[in-house]
């Protein structure tokens, strides 16, 4: 599956599941997004950052929220119709000509 097919699956899926029968404001997408980074940081406090496990049926663990943020932005970006898989190999090609940090400390 490529990016962009990513983006179309996630957003057909929320779309079908009622997410967007009342579109949220971008700011209240990208905190829901942001919800699912800290989930992950709460998993990785948990030291469940080596595999997914189930719980009940349902998917658990640190990979699984990342799985979840990366879900969330597909679908903003379906919604939108944002080209994210052209954005992310502009800025990766941009990085990859950066200095060692960037140029900072850490």
């Amino acid at each position: 599956m490529n990016i962009n097919h990513l983006i179309i699956l996630a957003h057909e899926n929320a779309f079908n599941k009622g997410f967007w029968d009342n579109p949220p404001e971008i700011g209240t997408s990208i905190a829901l997004i942001h919800s699912e980074l800290s989930e992950a940081l709460e998993a990785a406090r948990r030291d469940e950052c080596k595999e997914m496990y189930i719980n009940l049926g349902k998917p658990e663990g640190f990979i699984v929220e990342l799985a979840d943020a990366v879900i969330r932005i597909a679908d903003l970006c379906g919604y939108y119709q944002l080209d994210l898989e052209q954005a992310i190999i502009a800025k990766m090609h941009y990085n990859s000509e950066r200095k060692r940090l960037h140029g900072k400390k850490f």
